[in-house]
């Protein structure tokens, strides 16, 4: 019963660990407090950062971009390029000088001829009797001649005759007083002065004959002359581009007004021809005689330099464009009258100058004016001179320095003062586009 009555001793080591367990607790809850504190303070912070980054962000938009090429210095020419068109050095409509129907026709389209060559024989009947008609006359105005040489030289002497009779009565007279009768005396004075006057008439009537003379030869030389016109020679080398009659037709001749009349062939000068440029009426005061052209000729796969021969110094009202002439010799006639070439004629070249792309300016009127972007990133306006242009690049000649950037499109969309992100654009490309043209 003693036994019963003993109290056990308190267990130190459960009690420790009961301890322990309840100070693991207490610290797990103290530490899940503060990462929970923690977690809210920073969803309170990213939530804050996030509004106030988005209102700072519809307050402060992004400046928007322009592309700008900067200012540089080189070289520039202004290539004028044409596209022109053959035509003949010259080109003939070949008429008959008379009117008569054709026994022989001797040529053809495409036929190569030289001055002065046989094309055509004309059958003109009436025109061989008029022929015979004026050798008859002349032959009969030379007899004239003679028959009036005849009466001449009897005037003459019936002349001779008669003033020596005179003469004789004169003196006899003189040394006998009234041997002779007074109106003897001028009966004889009388048939001397009517023979000389008759010499005078007889020498008119030999002009008057040899005059006629002259115009029966003339007449007959015009009817020969007639003659030789019914063969129809070329007038020059060149080509027949076209025919327009045949053997037995009946040609009118040139020489008429009457529209209806009919040339025979047409002949065309080609192994020279004109190459005829258009030149727009900005360049005009560039062209000068002597330029040199380069030529492409695509349809013969031919290129060659020429030479400017001649202008009009004259623009068209219609065109705007002044007719500009290259000569180029077609000896071989690989080129044909009608076929086209492209052109480039350098009008002028200018080295180490200031240059931009062409579509930096903008043009108002006769003033020319680009947008700039400077070291601030704003826009400024700039009033420009230009000078020559190319293709792709234009030249400064005063209002811009090397290196200054300037907008190269969309100009309307800016203002000055505006604050732009400058995007260069590569114009290396542009250049060499430019220095090529």
């Amino acid at each position: 019963m003693v036994s019963a009555c003993v109290r056990k001793p308190p267990d130190l080591a459960s009690q420790s660990a009961e301890l322990q367990v309840q100070v693991f607790w207490g610290m797990r809850k103290r530490l899940w407090v503060f990462f929970t504190a923690c977690a809210v303070v920073g969803g309170v912070a990213f939530l804050i950062f996030h509004y106030s980054y988005r209102n700072s962000a519809q307050a402060a938009p992004e400046p928007p971009s322009a592309r700008v090429a900067s200012v540089q210095r080189g070289p520039i020419e202004h290539v004028l390029a044409l596209a022109g068109q053959f035509q003949p050095y010259q080109i003939v409509d070949v008429h008959a000088k008379v009117s008569g129907y054709i026994r022989h026709i001797y040529v053809d389209i495409g036929d190569k001829v030289r001055a002065g060559q046989l094309l055509a024989v004309l059958e003109v009947p009436e025109l061989n009797a008029q022929a015979k008609g004026t050798v008859a006359e002349l032959a009969r105005s030379k007899d004239e001649i003679s028959r009036a040489e005849h009466d001449v030289v009897r005037a003459q002497s019936e002349h001779q005759s008669l003033h020596a009779d005179y003469l004789r009565l004169k003196q006899a007279a003189a040394a006998q007083p009234g041997l002779i009768a007074e109106q003897e005396l001028d009966d004889a004075q009388s048939k001397d002065l009517a023979s000389e006057a008759q010499i005078d008439a007889a020498k008119a009537t030999l002009a008057a004959r040899q005059r006629q003379s002259e115009s029966a030869g003339a007449d007959n030389e015009r009817v020969h002359d007639l003659e030789a016109y019914t063969n129809v020679v070329a007038p020059l080398n060149g080509v027949i581009v076209w025919r327009y009659a045949d053997t037995g037709a009946l040609i009118q001749a040139g020489t008429t007004s009457d529209v209806q009349s009919l040339p025979l062939v047409k002949l065309s000068q080609s192994d020279l021809l004109r190459l005829r440029l258009p030149v727009p009426e900005d360049d005009v005061q560039y062209i000068h005689e002597g330029d040199e052209v380069q030529v492409q000729v695509d349809a013969v796969n031919r290129t060659f330099t020429g030479k400017v021969v001649r202008f009009t110094r004259d623009v068209s009202l219609v065109t705007r464009t002044m007719e500009t002439e290259i000569d180029v010799e077609n000896n071989d006639l690989s080129l044909t009258p009608g076929m086209y070439a492209n052109t480039q004629l350098q009008l002028v070249h200018h080295d180490n100058v200031i240059t931009i792309p062409v579509e930096a300016v903008v043009q108002n009127g006769n003033q020319a004016s680009v947008l700039i972007v400077d070291r601030q990133n704003r826009v400024q306006t700039r009033t420009v001179q230009r000078g020559i242009q190319s293709s792709s690049r234009v030249e400064v000649l005063s209002g811009l320095s090397e290196g200054e950037q300037v907008i190269t499109g969309g100009q309307a969309n800016y203002q000055p003062g505006e604050r732009v992100k400058a995007r260069l654009a590569d114009s290396t490309a542009d250049n060499a586009k430019g220095d090529e043209q």
